[in-house]
């Protein structure tokens, strides 16, 4: 189960990380400025530290309450990505709207639902995938 855990979490890290970066701090820069939210000098380690809490924690939850549900790949893919969806939305859009000083909170809830929604279309489906691969590979074995 460690490994698997292991596997589910890289699932959710690595693509995160990546997106989150490319999102933030390069392809929508200039609009996160216009919200002047953030500070000029953003604590990446501090951001994947808590990308690597989130990750561990979905991939436990993923193993717990998704990996043996009945149905499809595409079914659990899509019940798993909605589940991450709303609890990420939550707590990274939500959460960050009620209490942070921007200057648009519409444009901030449209922008970051927007990359909650592109994290889970890739980390939903790609967590189910790697670990129904595995789980195949491991009932040939």
């Amino acid at each position: 189960m460690i490994k698997r855990i292991g596997i589910g979490a890289l699932a959710y890290l690595l693509p995160t990380f990546v997106l989150g970066f490319v999102w933030h701090l390069v392809l929508f820069k200039r609009y996160y400025d216009a919200l002047a939210m953030y500070r000029p000098d953003v604590i990446i380690p501090f951001g994947f530290l808590s990308m690597t809490i989130q990750a561990v924690l979905f991939a436990w939850i993923y193993q717990t309450t998704f990996a043996n549900r009945p149905g499809s790949i595409g079914a659990r893919s899509l019940a798993y990505a909605g589940f991450g969806a709303a609890l990420s939305w939550s707590f990274t859009t939500i959460a960050v709207a009620a209490k942070n000083v921007m200057s648009s909170v519409p444009d901030y809830l449209v922008i970051e639902t927007g990359f909650t929604l592109a994290q889970w279309i890739i980390v939903g489906p790609l967590t189910v995938l790697l670990l129904e691969t595995r789980t195949a590979r491991a009932s040939l074995a």
